[in-house]
């Protein structure tokens, strides 16, 4: 059982017509800048909490330097003890009894969970997780990639997914959505989408071998991209409506939210995590 949430923090929801000049088009995203609901529990959307009770979700933040809230088992930012404590923490916070997460390999490997027993499960080589099951708090680790949450509000239906540029190019998105179809019948028109906190485009300088990956027109010389923009792109091209994207405002390098970015020479994760409540 997941208790309630409180806020500490406000909200802000802003419609922000976004010019890419890499995709070479313009499009309305909805920016949402996530609420601290608590040390424990970290940032969670603020619509979604007003307007789906049932749904616990969020995004943990780093916390004290001395008191790392590390929870990256294979990054080698904390002790495996510390860890784990970390993970038995936010077990107790969302009131979860079954968490489920997996080894991270920029894959497009999806879990889909009926079930869970008690404890939190690794599982090899997964980059995603997808269940229509109360009590499974599904979660990935990030540090500069993006979480991507998808919500079937009808069918109760949820997926976390780690996307990295690696991820996005192979698909993760896609596996994602059809990971969502085979098991409780959802179709990218149902779903809500948020892509949680990551580094924004302004601090994600990278290479030839990235636009190839992607598919676009390869620069001269290194350039910044914005992951949250193609996801979103992809998300519109796959059937998602603009109107049921947000994207968050948090940076996880140059915004003061308390997050760890690995290109800021972080070594731990926050987790995102998301489940249904009773």
């Amino acid at each position: 059982m997941f208790p309630s949430l409180v806020l500490v923090g406000y909200a802000l929801v802003t419609n922000v017509c976004a010019p890419n000049a890499i995709l070479g088009c313009e499009h309305w995203m909805t920016s949402v800048k996530e609420v601290l609901v608590s040390p424990s529990l970290g940032l969670a959307h603020p619509v979604w909490i007003e307007r789906l009770p049932w749904l616990c979700q969020g995004c943990t933040i780093r916390g004290a330097d001395a008191d790392l809230y590390d929870f990256g088992f294979f990054s080698g930012g904390s002790s495996l003890e510390s860890v784990q404590d970390n993970w038995s923490t936010l077990m107790g916070a969302t009131g979860a009894t079954s968490v489920v997460h997996g080894r991270q390999v920029h894959g497009t490997v999806i879990r889909a969970h009926e079930t869970a027993s008690a404890g939190l499960h690794m599982f090899p080589d997964c980059d995603g997780h997808v269940t229509a099951s109360v009590g499974v708090l599904l979660a990935v680790t990030t540090a500069d990639c993006v979480p991507i949450f998808l919500v079937d509000a009808d069918r109760r239906a949820i997926a976390v997914l780690h996307a990295g540029w690696r991820g996005a190019a192979a698909g993760i998105l896609e596996h994602g959505l059809l990971a969502l179809r085979e098991q409780s019948g959802s179709f990218p028109a149902d779903l809500l989408m948020h892509l949680g906190p990551a580094i924004c485009g302004d601090c994600y300088e990278v290479g030839a071998e990235v636009f190839k990956a992607l598919a676009l027109p390869i620069p001269l010389r290194p350039r910044p991209i914005n992951l949250r923009e193609i996801l979103t792109e992809q998300a519109a091209k796959a059937g998602i409506s603009l109107a049921n994207i947000t994207v968050s405002e948090h940076c996880t390098r140059c915004t003061e939210s308390d997050l760890f970015s690995h290109r800021g020479g972080d070594r731990g994760r926050q987790v995102s995590y998301i489940g249904l409540r009773p």
